[in-house]
């Protein structure tokens, strides 16, 4: 995702006019490029975090380790629908956490995404 990222940026045009105003390739890329690339790496990455916690149920699930993945599985065996009703709690919590510190990474990384007041 982050190497179709920068060559998407690289060819646009503001890369050919630092390029030709004398800034050598480096610069425009680490001044340039990499900032405007970094927005689409920065979601995927918030979204991945919280498929890394749904992922964990089948993982601990096939591994027989100990987790919140085992623990849901018990729980919905067991009918235990309140530790069900937790466990989806917080993962759902993450999902919207990872979602929100994105949009604040968003607004370091692009000066043009500003949070409104």
């Amino acid at each position: 995702m982050a190497r179709i990222s920068v060559l998407d940026e690289l060819g646009k045009d503001y890369v050919r006019a630092g390029r030709a105003r004398g800034f050598s390739l480096g610069a425009v890329v680490i001044r340039h490029v990499l900032r405007n690339a970094s927005i689409p790496v920065i979601t995927i990455a918030a979204l991945e975090i919280g498929n890394l916690l749904a992922g964990a149920v089948i993982i601990e699930t096939v591994f027989a380790w100990p987790g919140i993945g085992q623990l849901a599985i018990q729980s919905i065996q067991s009918r235990d629908f309140l530790v069900v009703q937790v466990i989806v709690l917080l993962i759902s919590f993450v999902y919207v956490l990872t979602s929100v510190l994105a949009d604040f990474v968003y607004a370091l990384v692009d000066p043009r995404i500003r949070l409104a007041r």
